[in-house]
């Protein structure tokens, strides 16, 4: 069995997890977990709420909502990870009752006369992007509600994913251009400050104004508008790489010690890796201030769990970061790295370009 980033993975239960990124232990995939049967669970939170498959219907996990959920109730759905030495939300194979994939989803809808405005909106994004960019079908594939058949026809989101860097790089020369024309159907998701306007923003170092600044540069967020059925689309490109492009480094890494946080100005000196989950950019240090005893000349590497930091910066760009400071110890090496990711100074952590902040770096008191 061989599976990777988005992939989903369905339990004896019903619960429905997603294979979170390329680098797993041998026994099982470490995971998100996305959504479980009302029969199990029901949220509070009222978008939580998915159709009713069959007999059955979808709660989605929010935030470190289903991180709560498996520890309490199937602390089984976790894995050991060594190099942390601690347990992770994850699967073990044996316990895998059955999969989906994003790009299977895509073939089932294609091979499918339209059954809704949601199936048949999908279908006309797909044909205008491969006609436009050249790219196949095999290129695409659906993640989220789409894939598992519990989507809304009228409200939900369209959810695709984009394989391969090649792929992806022609992709977003298309959505450039298009989110520049009045003559598509496409538009920038991030181009208004519309899009954030009533949110609850709990980020202390990142504006929404920074925020929206670099979602748009993202590219990959967009609006769709189907004129045939009369409505504007919410719809997202995950980025997912090729299984040619895909490296386990899980038996590499020796320990992952956490030091404690950090503040630095870097320069990015390779982005090739920015846009897969997680993120990764090599860096040079230019300023570094942190919270330990112990002197830490530079860091190597941001290494970002959390989607709001994917795709943050290019290659030669200057940005300001804030976060957890770890020690990577692996076979050949050891570095040093600041992980973004759900810890409990979640609201605290950015990645920003410098040019939209101070210069200096605050000082810890």
């Amino acid at each position: 069995m061989r599976l990777r980033d988005r992939d989903a993975i369905i339990t004896a239960e019903g619960i429905i997890f997603r294979v979170y990124g390329y680098t797993h232990p041998e026994s099982g995939y470490i995971c998100d977990v996305e959504y479980a049967p009302s029969s199990i669970f029901k949220s509070q939170i009222p978008k939580a709420f998915r159709q009713r498959v069959n007999t059955e219907t979808y709660y989605k996990f929010f935030e470190d909502e289903g991180l709560r959920f498996v520890r309490k109730n199937y602390p089984r759905y976790q894995l050991f990870h060594e190099p942390l030495q601690e347990k992770i939300v994850g699967v073990r194979k044996k316990d895998i009752k059955k999969t989906r994939k994003p790009d299977q989803g895509v073939k089932q809808l294609l091979d499918k006369l339209p059954s809704d405005q949601l199936h048949k909106a999908t279908l006309n994004l797909l044909k205008l992007v491969i006609e436009t960019t050249g790219l196949k079908h095999e290129n695409f594939g659906v993640f989220g509600s789409l894939l598992h058949g519990f989507y809304h026809p009228k409200f939900s989101d369209i959810d695709l994913i984009i394989y391969g860097k090649c792929s992806l790089k022609r992709l977003l020369k298309f959505l450039k251009d298009a989110y520049q024309s009045s003559s598509t159907p496409l538009q920038n998701e991030f181009k208004t400050i519309k899009t954030i306007e009533g949110k609850n923003w709990r980020f202390r170092n990142y504006s929404p104004k920074e925020f929206l600044w670099h979602q748009r540069r993202k590219l990959i967020y967009g609006l769709f508008k189907d004129i045939k059925i009369n409505r504007i689309i919410k719809t997202e490109f995950e980025p997912v790489k090729e299984w040619h492009e895909i490296r386990n480094e899980y038996t590499n890494m020796v320990r992952i010690t956490k030091l404690g946080w950090a503040k630095a100005l870097v320069r990015v000196t390779d982005d090739s890796e920015a846009a897969f989950m997680p993120a990764k950019y090599r860096v040079e240090t230019l300023q570094l201030s942190t919270s330990i005893k112990e002197k830490v000349e530079s860091i190597d590497q941001i290494i970002s769990y959390v989607e709001e930091f994917r795709m943050q910066a290019f290659k030669d760009e200057v940005v300001y970061v804030e976060g957890n400071l770890e020690q990577l110890t692996t076979s050949k090496k050891v570095l040093h790295q600041i992980t973004l990711t759900r810890c409990p100074r979640y609201y605290e952590q950015v990645m920003k370009l410098n040019d939209l902040r101070c210069n200096s770096l605050k000082k810890f008191q």
